[in-house]
C-alpha cells in the first residue's frame, strides 16, 4: 500500500521526454537494460528538465522519489529508496530546484544515495571505515609546516584548538608533526576512532567518508558532524595554508571563490547526509488549527 506524503511544486515547466542513460525514473515494467548498459558511471552533466511535479511516496523498502508518475532509479537502473522521509524530502527539494536544466553536479544529496545503493566499488562497512580512518595518516591539521613562522604560528594558531578538542572528546593522542611521513598515529587513537565509526551505519559511513575526503582531514570532520564546528569552520580550517597563500600572493579572480563554495556546497551536503542516515528522521506534519 503506497502512501503520499509530500508533493513539491513543479513551476508549470512542460512535460518532456525522459532522456536516456544516467539517472532515470521509470515508467513502470518493463524490460531492463542490458548489464553493460546499466554500468554505474556519472549521468551527464546537464539535461533539459523532463518532469513538472516531484514528489514522495512510502513503500515497504523505504521512501520513493516520484518525478512526475515516474520512480526515480539509480544509475545502475535500481528503485531509488531511502530510509528516512527527511532524507528523501532533502533529495526532491534538489530535484525540484532544478530549472529548465538539470545540473546533477549540484545534486550531492542524490549522488551520496546513489552511492549507497549502487554500491559501484562494492565496499562493505568495514572498508567503508578503513577508507575514513586512513586520512589520520596524512590529516590536514596533523601536518605542519617549519616555515615561514608566521605560518607555523597560523597553524598553531587555528588547529591546535580542533585537535585539543578531538584529543579531550575522544580521551586519545593525536597530536602533529613537520615530518614529510606526516604525523605518528597512537595505535590506541585509532582503534578507538574506528570503534566510533563502526558505530554508524553503511549509508552515514559513505556520508562521512565523502565528508574527510573534501575536508582531507578526519578531525575536522569528526568536529563538524559533532556540531564542534561549523561548515564554514571545517572548510576554512581545511584551506588555511591556501588562504595564507591566497592573502600574501593575491587572488586569482572568480577561480579560488568558486572552489571555496564548492567545497562548502559538498562538504554541508555531505554532515546533512551523515545526520539524516543517522538517525530514524521524520518529518512532522503540522495540523491545522481548529
Amino acid at each position: 500500500m503506497w502512501r503520499s506524503c509530500l508533493r513539491l511544486r513543479g513551476g508549470g515547466r512542460h512535460l518532456l521526454n525522459c532522456p536516456r542513460g544516467g539517472l532515470t525514473a521509470s515508467r513502470g515494467p518493463g524490460p531492463k537494460p542490458p548489464a553493460h548498459a546499466r554500468a554505474y558511471a556519472p549521468p551527464a552533466a546537464e539535461r533539459k528538465r523532463f518532469y513538472q511535479n516531484v514528489s514522495i511516496t512510502q513503500g515497504e523498502a523505504g521512501f520513493e522519489i516520484n518525478l512526475d508518475h515516474r520512480k526515480l532509479r539509480t544509475p545502475q537502473a535500481k528503485l531509488f529508496t531511502v530510509p528516512s522521509e527527511a532524507l528523501a524530502v532533502a533529495v526532491a527539494t534538489e530535484w525540484d530546484s532544478q530549472q529548465d536544466t538539470i545540473k546533477t553536479y549540484t545534486m550531492h544529496l542524490t549522488t551520496l544515495c546513489n552511492t549507497s545503493l549502487d554500491n559501484p566499488t562494492q565496499r562493505d562497512k568495514d572498508q567503508l571505515i578503513w577508507a575514513a580512518a586512513k586520512f589520520l595518516d596524512t590529516d590536514t591539521v596533523c601536518c605542519r609546516v617549519e616555515e615561514p613562522e608566521t605560518l607555523v604560528e597560523l597553524q598553531r594558531n587555528e588547529w591546535d584548538p580542533v585537535i585539543g578538542w578531538a584529543e579531550r572528546r575522544y580521551g586519545v593522542k593525536i597530536g602533529s608533526s613537520t615530518s614529510i611521513m606526516g604525523p605518528s598515529i597512537p595505535a590506541r587513537t585509532r582503534e578507538v576512532l574506528v570503534s566510533h565509526l563502526a558505530s554508524y551505519n553503511t549509508w552515514a559511513l559513505q556520508g562521512i567518508e565523502f565528508v574527510v575526503s573534501q575536508l582531507k582531514s578526519m578531525v575536522l570532520t569528526l568536529g563538524l558532524i559533532d556540531l564542534h564546528l561549523t561548515v564554514e569552520q571545517a572548510v576554512l580550517l581545511s584551506r588555511l595554508e591556501e588562504a595564507f597563500q591566497i592573502q600574501k600572493w593575491g587572488n586569482v579572480e572568480w577561480a579560488h571563490d568558486y572552489e571555496l563554495q564548492d567545497l562548502r556546497a559538498r562538504t554541508a551536503a555531505g554532515a546533512l547526509f551523515v545526520h539524516l542516515c543517522s538517525e530514524s528522521s521524520a518529518v512532522k506534519h503540522k495540523l491545522p488549527q481548529g
